[in-house]
């Protein structure tokens, strides 16, 4: 009987090309396609390269690229002026595009009504076969879209987690580090009165870190409350108000963003509360705007560019087939300034 043949010699990839190269993937597609983009030697010397090693074009995986949309999705289900005045979403969609673009790859952004609408769009863009993968953002507590894009088989990165992911790659954006890091810093400036303005309890970031508030408060000693708002200034103002005619009044308030910590801010000036005098003041968001209020703002600062560049590098590895690991958690720094010390 006659023996089958071995398996022959591995064919040679664009990945083989590009580290012989010292270049990205991308690079060595661009030379191989002849796109724009790269300078002449550079062009050169990978097609040099390419023609060394012998490699030849998948016709297989050409026709699958040649089908797809060179887009990748994201539906935000919050309201369309959430981006006009939200830094935290601005310089996430920055990192998310610039990553998205040096792959040549477009950016479909759709603002939703709600979850709901979020997970139609989800299933419109695969049946339109307009996008080749989607990021989630905002995860819930039994978020229905994770269902959605196992079902579609649609390749998904979460910015956010951990929580119900199901298995899909997330990246945390480190929210109980964050928590620990702000209670440390008010304690040990003497505060045992604590309270804090959350976002959304339907958001599995806002239960992270409501936990883990209660966590650092106990650990310390201190005392505290929680009120949940949808992030907007007037719900700042609101429950700043609250806090602060209720007993027992708090000596330190801890806001879930940067925009309910200006508006809480400004609230307490306006009842005669002086700042830090009577109240420390904590955003969990660092932005310019915390700069340039007075007393500036003490905030937990994260690199939110190279948060969104890498969920969407990592989505680009997954839509190519690539197996991609669970993000580590962002790293986070306590950014002190006047609002909490003098």
């Amino acid at each position: 009987m006659p023996r089958r043949p071995g398996p022959g010699p591995r064919r040679p990839t664009i990945a083989d090309i590009a580290q012989r190269a010292g270049v990205s993937k991308g690079s060595v597609s661009y030379a191989l396609n002849g796109n724009p983009g790269l300078s002449e030697p550079t062009r050169r010397r990978i097609l040099a390269i390419a023609e060394e090693v012998g490699w030849q074009p998948n016709r297989a995986a050409r026709a699958l690229s040649a089908s797809r949309s060179g887009a990748c999705g994201l539906a935000l289900a919050r309201p369309a002026r959430t981006l006009a005045y939200e830094p935290f979403f601005s310089k996430l969609l920055s990192g998310i595009e610039a990553e998205l673009s040096s792959n040549q790859i477009a950016l479909v952004l759709q603002i939703v009504e709600d979850v709901g609408a979020e997970a139609e769009a989800l299933r419109r863009w695969w049946a339109e076969r307009r996008v080749d993968g989607v990021l989630l953002v905002d995860l819930r507590v039994d978020d229905p879209r994770v269902a959605v894009v196992q079902e579609l088989d649609l390749p998904t990165v979460v910015v956010g987690g951990p929580g119900a992911t199901h298995g899909l790659p997330f990246f945390p954006g480190n929210d109980a580090g964050g928590v620990r890091q702000i209670v440390d810093h008010l304690v040990g400036l003497g505060h045992t009165r604590i309270d804090r303005v959350a976002g959304s309890t339907a958001f599995a970031s806002t239960q992270v870190r409501t936990r883990e508030f209660r966590q650092a408060l106990a650990r310390s000693g201190a005392r505290g409350r929680t009120i949940s708002t949808d992030y907007t200034s007037a719900a700042g103002a609101e429950a700043t108000r609250r806090f602060l005619t209720r007993a027992p009044v708090p000596t330190a308030i801890v806001y879930d963003s940067d925009i309910m910590a200006v508006a809480g801010l400004s609230t307490a000036q306006e009842m005669g509360v002086a700042v830090p005098g009577e109240l420390a003041v904590v955003s969990f968001d660092d932005s310019i705007l915390c700069e340039v209020v007075r007393p500036s703002l003490t905030a937990c600062a994260r690199d939110v560019e190279a948060y969104g560049a890498r969920a969407a590098r990592a989505l680009v590895a997954v839509i190519e087939g690539e197996q991609v690991a669970f993000g580590d958690e962002e790293p986070s720094s306590l950014v002190c300034r006047g609002s909490t010390v003098a």
